[in-house]
C-alpha cells in the first residue's frame, strides 16, 4: 500500500535580500529522499496554478520565485507538495505577497577607489537580474574611525559613483552604505559593514 506522506510544514513566502522565496520544512516522519514540487498563482488570475520548471521534484526545501513572477506589483502565493515514490502529500499554500510592497533589501557592497586627493565610492547590489531596472538608491555614510559624527550622502542612484574630496582628511576613515527603495513607503536595508581606509597626506 501507499505510505501516508505528511504535507510540508511552515510553508512561507518570504522576501529576503531582494528575492521572493518560498520556504518550507519537511512533514513529520518524511523519508530522507523525499522531493518537492512548487506552483504559484497570481491574485489577478486565481486558480491558474503555474508550474515552476526548476522547482519540480527538488530535494531542497526552498524555491526562489523572483524571476518567475509575471508581475512585481500583483500579489502571488505559492503551494508545495511532497513526493516519494508513488506517494504524494496534499498541497500546502503560503500567504499572498507582492514583490513591490513586500521586498526586503540587503545591504549593498562597497568598493573604494582611493586616489591622491579623492576617493571614488561605488556600490553594487546583490540584485536578481529581473529587477535590475527598478529604481534602487543608496545612502552613504563617512566618518572618522572612533567618532560618532557621520557625514551623510543621501539618495544616490544605484549606478552613481560618489566622489569625496579627501584633501583635508588625515587618519582612518570609514564608509558604510544602505539600499533604499520607494514603494508604498520608503524601505531601507541595514547599513553595510564599514570599510575603512587610512588617509595620509604629504605636506
Amino acid at each position: 500500500g501507499h505510505v501516508q506522506l505528511l504535507p510540508p510544514q511552515n510553508v512561507t513566502l518570504l522576501s529576503k535580500d531582494f528575492a521572493m522565496i518560498l520556504t518550507w520544512a519537511p512533514g513529520e516522519g518524511s523519508p530522507p529522499d523525499v522531493t518537492y514540487t512548487v506552483r504559484y498563482e497570481s491574485q489577478d488570475r486565481l486558480d491558474k496554478w503555474k508550474k515552476v520548471p526548476y522547482c519540480k521534484n527538488i530535494p531542497r526545501t526552498f524555491c526562489n520565485l523572483t524571476c518567475d513572477l509575471p508581475n512585481l506589483y500583483v500579489k502571488v502565493r505559492a503551494r508545495v507538495k511532497a513526493l516519494w515514490g508513488r506517494s504524494q502529500s496534499p498541497w500546502v499554500k503560503s500567504q499572498f505577497k507582492d514583490y513591490y510592497s513586500d521586498v526586503e533589501l540587503a545591504p549593498p557592497v562597497l568598493s573604494l577607489n582611493v586616489r591622491e586627493n579623492s576617493i571614488h565610492v561605488s556600490v553594487s547590489f546583490p540584485l536578481p537580474t529581473c529587477v535590475e531596472n527598478l529604481t534602487w538608491k543608496y545612502d552613504l555614510n563617512l566618518w572618522e574611525a572612533g567618532s560618532e559624527d557621520k557625514k551623510k550622502y543621501e539618495g544616490y542612484f544605484r549606478k552613481d559613483t560618489v566622489t569625496i574630496n579627501t584633501t583635508a582628511l588625515r587618519g582612518n576613515y570609514c564608509f558604510s552604505a544602505r539600499a533604499l527603495y520607494e514603494s508604498i513607503n520608503l524601505k531601507h536595508s541595514e547599513f553595510s559593514q564599514p570599510v575603512c581606509v587610512l588617509l595620509k597626506h604629504k605636506g
